[in-house]
């Protein structure tokens, strides 16, 4: 069963090559999808764009539809102060339940909060989020990404 907080994360894979990029975000423009937030890591030969947008479907849809390779994940994200230690706190919720942090990436709005958003293994998913509630660190809903 699908847990409520779960966001689901677009990874596209892309050839090392200019004007990827490009494509990628005009593809995404041209079916009207907003990226709500991104992380991207290359290698010499690839990178992977990983992305949070309002309406996964229609992005994962148009983006295979363009050629891109896509994967979907859940990950989940997390708001906090937007001050120092904050990020601290997240991960030592999740480090004293023994949970795998796979890689996270954040981003900060117009107010004094920040949204973390982590990837950690599926099977230990539920259990992270269970962690953060009970250490009274704020969860996001997806609907706070999604239109």
């Amino acid at each position: 069963m699908r847990n409520k907080y779960a966001v689901k994360q677009l990874s596209v894979f892309l050839e090392n090559r200019k004007g990827r990029l490009l494509e990628v975000t005009e593809t995404l423009k041209n079916a009207g999808v907003n990226i709500r937030a991104l992380a991207m890591a290359e290698s010499a030969e690839f990178g992977i764009l990983r992305l949070v947008v309002n309406n996964p479907e229609k992005a994962k849809n148009a983006l295979s539809t363009g050629g891109f390779t896509v994967k979907e994940q859940d990950v989940f994200a997390v708001e906090v102060e937007d001050r120092p230690g904050s990020f601290f706190q997240v991960v030592k919720a999740l480090a004293h339940s023994d949970i795998n942090i796979d890689y996270t990436y954040a981003f900060v709005g117009n107010s004094n909060r920040a949204v973390l958003i982590f990837k950690v293994p599926d099977e230990m998913l539920n259990r992270a989020l269970e962690s953060l509630d009970r250490s009274g660190i704020g969860l996001v809903e997806p609907l706070f990404f999604y239109d």
